[in-house]
């Protein structure tokens, strides 16, 4: 029953979105004031796919596999938790989320836009509706959540069980809401554009938005990065994985806009690059989700392998670029003359030489995601793009990238010179030697990193200054880059201090090594609702004396039929201590992996301040409505 309400009220959904699009085709002509009966189908259109999403959940939760997403993707023993989370844990399930959240954010749009023009957000509006009838139909004709099986089977298939984790759950809704939330920046730039209204009302209205995307879509990067880092096994928070990249594009790209549109409340200039950007935001979005459900990807994210799904999400693609970029040339007015009044000593033009930066970067990640792609469909030659190629195109240019986001920091708006120069060199110099006193105990390329750390110390310096001297109006400026500059820091320190030692240990053995001593002390079995429980306890005694106790898992899930490790990590605020086990095939050892990864904790503080500060940004001051 569940599964037949979700079906017709998503129906239902989509019929109301025509119903829109010509009342407010009737409503644009006529009125000088938004019709009320608008934002009242706006509601039911929002309330009808909010039940549909009800449905599958309560599909999964009863376990009804006659529904087939039921059966391909949840089991009677899965525990509750997992059960709800396994509703967007799927490909069809995870748009009928997207669709959700689109229908909830116009709405949010319209209720909360009361003081803009009546043209510009029944535009926005309609452009908005171009994307849910889009995504409705996507959904009905290649992603039905609710097809039927007959005979109806006793027993589902299962969730991957690398899918059931608490991080990993919670995941994809805040991502989605940082993707989502760019097809509103993406509306609203197009009507915008299309009414003339690209002013500086407009980038005080459309900041919030942008804040709110940029916020969700770094709070998911870091959920999805803390559950790579103990969940794959290997340690790493971010390995250059094809989907991850998908997620940090549209991010690079949200935080040039944010930019662009401070810029814009000031001096109505950039207006091209807000436009251009609140399309390509949008676009990375949608094309992160071709990737992922188009099954051309490798990787441990994407759970859809469909051609035609693809080809549907390629086509809708390029269909709204398409419209975009003809409305962006034929009704966009260019802002050359006040490009023209810029001086070289300015907040505006740091920010636009930090805003090439960011270009640049998205280009890498861009090209290093997409090349193998074309490569493998020109020439059936199958390469990967891994961690050197990022690391040899982006870390020479993340040196003059941090020099001049900190010299930005310095400058005033229109014209000004460098303020604290003395405390600007002294900061400098203090990092050098900080730096060379670093980098010259490593076996490493000493210029290029002892220049990098540098860079980041000196940002980092200068942030913390500006906490003391600056008033409260620039803490959400200051947070934001202290919490980058920490980051920075904290990836690269990680980097140079990480130890790993691989070994195989069976019951009783020790390992020597020169820092610390390891010991398998004992192994432990127990059972659990769908997963029988492997525990290694293993004691690891450090130079110092000191002994931790580590008890890494292996869990063997009875649907499907799965074996994963479970790391075990001691944590505190300087040091991770990291540890797998896994099967030795046909012999009694377990292969050990144990590593110590220095800041580990400071690298995911960091994105949270980060969003603080986007987050201070947004609640600072009342945004135009």
């Amino acid at each position: 029953m569940p599964s037949i309400i979700g079906f017709y009220s998503l129906t239902f959904g989509l019929i109301i979105s025509f119903l829109i699009i010509f009342f407010s085709i009737q409503n644009f002509k006529n009125s000088d004031s938004l019709d009320k009966k608008i934002v009242t189908f706006t509601f039911l259109q929002f309330l009808f796919v909010f039940i549909s999403f009800i449905g599958l959940i309560l599909s999964f939760v009863n376990s009804d596999f006659s529904n087939e997403t039921v059966f391909n993707h949840s089991h009677t023993t899965k525990p509750l938790f997992y059960k709800i989370s396994g509703t967007w844990g799927n490909h069809e399930g995870s748009l009928l989320l997207w669709l959700l959240v689109l229908t909830l954010f116009i709405f949010i749009f319209l209720i909360k836009s009361n003081a803009q023009p009546k043209k510009y957000r029944i535009l926005t509006l309609l452009f908005q509706q171009v994307i849910i009838i889009g995504f409705f139909i996507f959904l009905l004709k290649t992603s039905n959540p609710f097809n039927y099986i007959l005979p109806i089977p006793e027993e589902g298939l299962g969730l991957n069980p690398i899918l059931q984790d608490p991080a990993l759950a919670i995941h994809p809704p805040i991502l989605y809401l940082g993707y989502v939330g760019s097809s509103i920046i993406f509306s609203s730039a197009l009507a915008a554009t299309s009414t003339n209204y690209l002013s500086k009302e407009w980038a005080k209205h459309i900041k919030i938005w942008v804040l709110i995307s940029w916020i969700f879509l770094s709070l998911g990067i870091l959920l999805g990065s803390i559950w790579a880092y103990y969940e794959l096994g290997w340690g790493g928070f971010w390995f250059w994985d094809p989907v991850e990249n998908v997620s940090l594009m549209p991010w690079l790209a949200l935080i040039t806009l944010l930019h662009c549109v401070i810029v814009m409340e000031k001096r109505l200039i950039l207006t091209s690059w807000a436009v251009i950007l609140s399309i390509a935001t949008f676009s990375l979005s949608m094309c992160g989700t071709f990737l992922v459900r188009s099954g051309i990807l490798n990787s441990v994210h994407t759970f859809a392998n469909d051609p035609e799904r693809g080809l549907f999400i390629l086509i809708f693609l390029f269909s709204l670029i398409f419209l975009s970029l003809f409305i962006f040339f034929f009704f966009h007015k260019t802002d050359n003359k006040n490009l023209n009044s810029l001086n070289l000593f300015s907040k505006e033009t740091s920010i636009i030489v930090n805003n090439w930066f960011m270009m640049y970067f998205l280009s890498v990640v861009l090209i290093g995601t997409i090349y193998p792609i074309f490569l493998d469909v020109i020439s059936s030659e199958k390469i990967s793009v891994g961690p050197p190629f990022y690391h040899k195109l982006i870390i020479p240019f993340l040196i003059p990238f941090l020099i001049a986001m900190t010299l930005g920091l310095k400058f005033k708006w229109i014209k000004s010179e460098i303020e604290d120069k003395k405390n600007l060199i002294i900061f400098f110099l203090i990092s050098v030697l900080i730096s060379i006193l670093i980098v010259r105990n490593f076996d490493t390329n000493f210029l290029i990193y002892s220049v990098l750390i540098s860079s980041a110390f000196f940002l980092f310096f200068v942030t913390v200054r500006d906490f003391f001297v600056k008033k409260f109006s620039s803490f959400s400026q200051n947070i934001s880059h202290f919490g980058f500059s920490l980051l920075i820091l904290s990836i690269l320190f990680n980097n140079f201090l990480t130890n790993e030692t691989i070994i195989n240990l069976k019951v009783g053995q020790t390992h020597v090594a020169e820092k610390f001593i390891i010991k398998f002390e004992d192994v432990n079995q127990s059972s659990q609702k769908n997963y029988e429980s492997v525990v290694g306890k293993f004691s690891v005694k450090n130079n110092d004396g000191k002994t931790d106790i580590l008890y890494p898992e292996l869990r063997i899930y009875n649907q499907p039929n799965i074996v994963t490790s479970e790391a075990y990590i001691k944590t505190n605020f300087f040091l991770d201590k990291f540890m797998t086990m896994n099967y030795v095939q046909n012999e009694e050892y377990f292969n050990i992996r144990y590593q110590t990864k220095p800041l580990m904790l400071w690298i995911w503080i960091s994105v949270i301040l980060i969003s603080l500060g986007g987050l201070t940004s947004l609640l600072k001051k009342k945004y135009e409505s």
